[in-house]
């Protein structure tokens, strides 16, 4: 029965109940994930697969009450994202001594709210006006859709989801191969690098945007780590360790490739995404007034009593978005004035993060429609708020101010919230568009699930702070989470402050980012199928460039499997039947590793004391890489044989 125009079964009790306890669930994991590993996995797909498995044991459930608890689970996972890369910044720069536990759950939980309504009024222009993918959007639908009325579609799901969650545990909690394959070598004065991360899941996201978009993420990766690296790598003196027991020893290449990188060359990156976001949002007028205007539209023939909006096209209303904008701006501005004692400039760091939170919550929500949540580039978004930030406030404040880093950094940490969940939001309400959710209950999951996350979220941190600590604090020890994210925050807001930070390398990439934008305004005058989205290639230069690979490989199957029905002159139904058989084995192996992602998280934590570690077999079987090579390409021709082969 088809419910899109009549009143299903969707925001129940139950709904409510097993949304928020996942919801925490999965923030508390993740929390660790990020800490530890450096990055986060999207658990929209996770949390649809476990709402279907929990919503088995009720006879009524439907389809619409599977998606509301996804959506709000995988809220409270995406604002743990936000709150681990930017909020240990502040201890790395010794503003706090420990995490406030109050102080922590307004900032994540009212820069994950604005995050939730800054995307309302974009619901249209992104979603329906836009051309744009949302692959975790669409694979969780096709989850959605097939667990609870296509039997037979299921198993390509979870023969995919079995593989891709072996391949985790091998790889992350056993250790028979490395996750990353990478090596570097010394030429001359310069470096020869390649990396390549062995996981079926960046695989499966570069099949799902398809080959044009995973192109240009490959090249701005190879441009940065092939090209650009080697070439500073030349023009300067070979380093050495500056401490520890190799200190004084020329450093290896390898290192010497992550630290141009971490300290010179992903500017590149921060550059183009400044550019990117800017242009984005200046391309995107139009929908957005569009959108909006339509949004008040809506709200005026309610009020006129007059509605004609289907169930489908109903968001929250406008006056609640309104409201409830104010509400969560004015304790985010007491927030800034207990920090600064100084009202104008409390004043002014709230009119920047708004400004700043609409605009990369409006580019994070374009970036999970081209690439997907778990390749959004939120750190970079972030970066850019705490350089702009930075440079403002030392405008205002000057370059002495003691409170000026921790400033731009608790700006970033709202925007990043923010962002965070505004790629979240809007994966989520293109499943529930594609199986006919009512949009409007879908926000007020967002936002209960982004409460929820807030309140479990710092006691995590306190607890991890304490039992491990912090890469970058002082004293700790060789078992201190990386935070990875967190230090590069810290380390643009103290370089604006202290005059450090490499502006060569951020013009440089406000100068490539201008060459992409007029390659693509070329490109669609001339009607080329094949366009260069400037925040793609800047994805590349800012990721790491392992990362890009799997991607390329992944659109490279695509491209097969396209050329295989060309060949064979495949009829539409054909072709329909095969891009649904991919779309499901590359949402099987999504949801297998990020859901083992997740559960590998949980002993960890668990064993969370200083020398109690989890048993792993590195160097127990010679040869590592290679079985984690070979294993990922039989994953690779196990994708392209399922998907092209004929029932």
């Amino acid at each position: 029965m088809d419910d899109r125009n009549n009143t299903p079964q969707e925001l129940t009790i139950r709904v409510l109940l097993i949304g928020i306890v996942l919801a925490v669930v999965l923030s508390a994991a993740n929390a660790y994930l990020g800490l530890f590993a450096g990055m986060t996995v999207s658990a929209a797909i996770p949390a649809a697969v476990m709402a279907l498995g929990i919503m088995r044991f009720f006879k009524t459930s439907t389809i619409y009450e599977c998606n509301l608890i996804g959506t709000c689970a995988s809220a409270g996972e995406s604002l743990a994202a936000g709150v681990i890369f930017t909020l240990p910044a502040l201890l790395l720069i010794g503003f706090w001594e420990e995490f406030h536990y109050v102080w922590v759950a307004v900032i994540a939980g009212f820069g994950g709210l604005l995050g939730v309504l800054f995307t309302i009024p974009l619901r249209r222009s992104l979603i329906i006006e836009q051309k744009l993918q949302f692959p975790e959007g669409v694979a969780t639908a096709k989850v959605l859709e097939t667990g609870r009325k296509d039997t037979s579609g299921i198993k390509y799901i979870v023969r995919a989801a079995v593989a891709g969650g072996l391949f985790k545990v091998g790889a992350n909690a056993i250790g028979i191969w490395p996750e990353i394959m990478q090596g570097a070598t010394r030429v001359g004065g310069s470096i020869a690098y390649f990396g390549s991360n062995l996981s079926p899941a960046l695989l499966s996201v570069g099949f799902i945007v398809g080959l044009n978009i995973a192109v240009l993420i490959f090249v701005g990766g190879a441009a940065n780590w092939l090209v650009t690296i080697p070439i500073v790598a030349a023009s300067g003196d070979w380093p050495t360790y500056a401490s520890g027991e190799n200190a004084g020893q020329a450093m290896s290449a390898l290192d010497y490739a992550s630290r141009l990188w971490s300290t010179k060359t992903r500017y590149i990156g921060v550059g183009g995404m400044l550019v990117g976001g800017l242009w984005t949002i200046f391309r995107m007028r139009k929908s957005l007034v569009s959108g909006m205007t339509s949004g008040l539209r809506a709200y005026k023939q309610i009020k006129d009593g007059h509605n004609t909006v289907e169930r489908t096209e109903k968001d929250l209303p406008m006056q609640w978005i309104i409201f409830l904008i104010i509400g969560s701006v004015v304790p985010l501005f007491m927030v800034y004035q207990h920090f600064v004692q100084q009202v104008h400039i409390s004043a002014i760091m709230a009119l920047v993060m708004l400004a700043t939170g609409f605009l990369f919550a409006a580019v994070a929500g374009y970036m999970a429609g081209l690439v997907g949540s778990s390749n959004n580039p939120i750190s970079g978004v972030t970066v850019s708020t705490v350089l702009v930030s930075s440079l403002l406030l030392v405008l205002l404040m000057g370059k002495a101010a003691q409170n000026g880093p921790a400033a731009a950094i608790i700006i970033g940490s709202v925007v990043c919230c923010a962002a965070a969940i505004a790629g979240d939001v809007m994966q989520d309400l293109k499943c529930g568009r594609l199986v006919g959710t009512t949009p409007w209950k879908q926000q007020v999951m967002e936002m209960v699930g982004t409460v929820s996350g807030a309140l479990v979220i710092a006691p995590v941190l306190i607890l991890l702070q304490r039992a491990y600590g912090f890469a970058g604090m002082a004293g700790a020890g060789p078992k201190a989470l990386s935070t990875p994210q967190a230090n590069l925050m810290a380390s643009v807001a103290r370089g604006v402050f202290e005059g450090r930070l490499p502006w060569a390398y951020v013009f440089t990439g406000i100068g490539l980012a201008a060459l992409v934008i007029a390659l693509d305004t070329y490109l669609q005058a001339k009607k080329y199928p094949f366009r260069t989205p400037v925040l793609a290639v800047a994805i590349g230069f800012y990721l790491p460039f392992q990362l890009s690979v799997p991607i390329f490989v992944g659109g490279l199957v695509s491209l097969a499997v396209g050329r295989y029905h060309k060949r064979n002159k495949s009829d539409a139904p054909a072709m329909e039947a095969s891009e649904r058989r991919g779309l499901l084995m590359a949402s099987g192996l999504i949801t297998g590793e990020a859901l083992m992602g997740i559960l590998v998280a949980i002993p960890i934590v668990l064993l969370k004391q200083r020398d109690i570690e989890m048993p792993r077999w590195e160097g127990a079987i010679p040869f590592g890489a290679p079985v984690g090579v070979i294993l990922l390409a039989f994953v690779t021709f196990w994708l392209y044989r399922t998907t092209v082969r004929e029932r």
